[in-house]
């Protein structure tokens, strides 16, 4: 089962992400965290985080590219937070897709992540951010990152049993029976 969170900056999307995880939780809690800690900005969203599920049960496990070949065991319930991060350190950390010496699609990489996920959790949430409502941008790769984040939501919308907006707060269900 996939769940789709989505909402943009601070609408309480990993807030509600973590709940539900919490909720459907039946042989384990797995966070797998992709925020790479560059900066002291980073670094605080990050202990903010991490103190928000502080006891709520989760192992967390950093994965900051190349999703499809985590080792993951006893099939948890896992919340991927976020994929906006993720592409973002595909496309533009040295140890990123884009940056691999083979060259292959990042959006079908990312996705190939994604099944694999399925495969061997039994639940998977997956946070992304809202970014498309700005009037684009001058810069042409932030541009292709904003096209190919926008495909990647799509087609785990497509395959996810439910999709959540988060506006305010407040869930929002686009797609799929109310869980919450």
């Amino acid at each position: 089962m996939i769940i789709l969170v989505t909402g943009g900056s601070g609408s309480g999307k990993s807030k509600f992400a973590e709940n539900l995880a919490v909720k459907l939780n039946k042989n384990g809690l797995l966070y797998i965290a992709t925020m790479i800690p560059m900066d002291e900005e980073s670094v605080n969203r990050i202990k903010r985080h991490q103190n928000q599920r502080k006891e709520k049960g989760f192992q967390t496990l950093e994965c900051y590219t190349n999703l499809k070949n985590l080792e993951i065991k006893n099939s948890p319930t896992v919340l991927l937070e976020c994929m906006s991060n993720l592409l973002a350190n595909e496309m533009y950390s040295d140890d990123g897709i884009l940056n691999s010496p083979v060259k292959v699609p990042v959006k079908e990489e990312i996705l190939k992540g994604i099944t694999h996920l399925t495969a061997v959790c039994e639940r998977v949430i997956i946070v992304s951010n809202e970014v498309f409502s700005d009037n684009g941008s001058l810069y042409e790769e932030t541009t292709e990152y904003i096209k190919i984040l926008g495909e990647i939501n799509c087609s785990i919308a497509k395959i996810a049993s439910n999709v959540y907006e988060v506006v305010c707060g407040i869930p929002v269900l686009q797609k799929g029976v109310a869980i919450v």
